[in-house]
């Protein structure tokens, strides 16, 4: 199903990329290890004071931590966060669909190799930065891996961004959730159809879990992704402003 509804998308950057990087200090930094070899990702901070500050796990899309995920994270550091992109492909970054869905593929063999990387790299937030809270954000998917750390983390996240990620309908996972969750989807999104994630967003109400939904009529998959060709302009737009004002809400106020 992903690899259909990106049938004719490409992850080349375009002008829509937004360029912060002079308003944000940006490094390669090892967060974890694999065996033998460093896990290694993209931290982006503030040009000011960068201790104890709200920090967030940005999980890229099933193309890779490619130039577009460092530019989110840039864009959140530019917002006075900082930003770790995480990177679960091992530096592997995807040109085309095919090579994305092997590489997606890879990560569903081993999830528990996943969810390691995941926990230090909010170990890392916690412990290298001081971070005073920290939020996760994740599109495709990255979005479902939003989803799975917001479980796996419990009560030690604050708030969680799904950016059409695959869902979970299960209750048991679901009532590991304690964080403000916001999920973003696209009603004409073929790989996540708009039933599900009602019945999703139902299911957390359901729970007593603090939830917000926004379903954008006409968007498809990825509609929010400035470098790909399913781009669509004001819906991401508007995404992405919910998207701050949820951060801001949750991991600026004490």
């Amino acid at each position: 199903d992903m690899e259909r509804v990106h049938i004719d998308d490409n992850p080349l950057p375009s002008k829509m990329v937004m360029d912060v990087s002079s308003q944000v200090s940006s490094r390669t930094v090892d967060y974890g290890k694999k065996g033998d070899d460093n896990i290694s990702g993209y931290l982006s901070k503030p040009s000011k004071d960068s201790t104890k500050l709200p920090s967030i796990l940005v999980i890229h899309e099933w193309w890779g931590l490619n130039d577009n995920i460092r530019s989110m994270a840039d864009q959140l550091a530019a917002e006075g966060y900082v930003a770790l992109a995480v990177d679960l492909y091992g530096g592997s970054v995807a040109e085309t669909p095919a090579e994305a869905r092997n590489m997606m593929s890879e990560v569903g063999k081993n999830p528990m190799a996943a969810q390691k990387n995941l926990q230090y790299a909010f170990d890392y937030l916690k412990e290298a930065t001081k971070a005073s809270k920290v939020g996760i954000v994740g599109w495709c998917f990255g979005g479902g891996w939003s989803l799975q750390t917001a479980i796996l983390l419990g009560k030690k996240l604050d708030a969680c961004v799904i950016y059409y990620g695959r869902i979970i309908l299960d209750k048991d996972q679901l009532s590991s959730i304690q964080s403000p969750v916001l999920g973003i989807f696209g009603g004409e999104d073929r790989g996540i159809p708009v039933d599900g994630v009602k019945t999703f967003e139902q299911t957390l109400k359901d729970l007593n879990k603090t939830v917000s939904v926004h379903i954008y009529k006409g968007a498809g998959h990825a509609f929010a992704n400035p470098s790909g060709n399913n781009y669509q302009e004001i819906p991401a737009k508007d995404a992405w402003s919910k998207t701050l004002d949820f951060f801001s809400r949750y991991l600026k106020t004490n």
